[in-house]
């Protein structure tokens, strides 16, 4: 098969590329990335790879999307201005790279019709928790231009389905974590704190840590895209959750990175973040019922494996403060 995976040079992005790529060598696997978020060095492995392609692009040029999407069977659309502050500052920016890039990538797609597309959500499109677990029709209320702008993309999607009847299945991962996540500036928590905890430093808690999080491993994340990509839904939504089913504090986060690291630390507490929300916990049933999906990892197992890959492969990065 053929894929087409935007955003490839990221963090999901990296692993996907990676398992389809070694899936076969009759696999084709073009990554586009324009390496705002993206890293070579997540990709550097593939590149001598003759069924991987590296193409440096921006999903806001539609004449670059059109001349990739030829042939391609399988879409998997990632690449997006992701963080919640950047989009407080720039909201304009990430309306333009998500909505306006969805567009593209939704309008050549309609034209070349491949035979899957995967459209990734995110759980901070619900906002805070009206109730939980959350499940996928819990209102969609996201208090920062980042939620919106995935709620536009998500519902044009919606909107393609039904007008062109293109097909994208739209899976909204809660919190997700693993080797390759940024662990500086807008990166994830627990790569932060895991970075910070190894380097002798506290985990930094915005507010007062009592807000939760349904963190699921990367590896169980990647297993339900190919899930999805590989089974036939035809429910009519094509939205579904996935996640644990389990929340966790920070507060508890950051103690139990501390404790599988070792070290003799109390994380510290500043002023809390505009627009974060208080609660994220999945209702994963869907995923189970349509996709026969349930999550192979614990939080614990999780974090064991990510800080163990951590210690052996970026202890180059001991020394930085971040």
């Amino acid at each position: 098969m053929k894929f087409l995976i935007t955003g490839g040079a990221g963090f999901l992005g990296s692993h996907l590329c990676e398992k389809y790529v070694n899936e076969s060598d009759e696999n084709k696997v073009i990554c586009l990335d324009n390496f705002s978020n993206g890293d070579l060095f997540n990709i550097r492995a593939l590149l001598g790879h003759r069924n991987f392609k590296l193409v440096n692009g921006d999903i806001r040029d539609k004449d670059l999307i059109d001349k990739l999407m030829p042939g391609v069977d399988v879409l998997i659309h990632l690449a997006a201005q992701i963080h919640v502050d950047r989009s407080i500052v720039n909201p304009r920016e990430t309306y333009d790279i998500n909505v306006l890039g969805t567009l593209n990538i939704l309008e050549s797609a309609r034209t070349h019709d491949p035979k899957k597309i995967l459209l990734a959500s995110t759980s901070e499109v619900y906002g805070h928790a009206k109730y939980t677990p959350m499940d996928e029709n819990h209102p969609l209320e996201a208090p920062h231009p980042y939620g919106a702008s995935k709620i536009a993309a998500d519902r044009m999607a919606l909107a393609y389905n039904k007008t062109y009847n293109l097909g994208v299945d739209i899976i909204r991962c809660f919190n997700f974590f693993g080797p390759r996540q940024k662990d500086s500036g807008y990166g994830g928590a627990i790569s932060i704190f895991t970075k910070r905890a190894l380097n002798n430093q506290p985990p930094i808690i915005y507010g007062d840590g009592k807000q939760t999080r349904d963190y699921t491993y990367i590896k169980d994340v990647v297993r339900a895209y190919d899930l999805v990509m590989k089974r036939n839904n035809k429910n009519n939504d094509r939205i579904v959750n996935f996640g644990t089913g389990v929340e966790i504090s920070i507060l508890d986060l950051a103690n139990k990175i501390i404790k599988i690291a070792e070290k003799d630390l109390k994380p510290v507490f500043v002023f809390p973040r505009p627009g974060e929300v208080d609660r994220l916990h999945c209702d994963y049933s869907k995923a189970k019922e349509l996709y026969n999906f349930t999550p192979e990892y614990t939080i614990d197992q999780g974090l064991t494996e990510f800080i163990n890959w951590y210690r052996d492969f970026k202890s180059e990065e001991w020394t930085k403060t971040g």
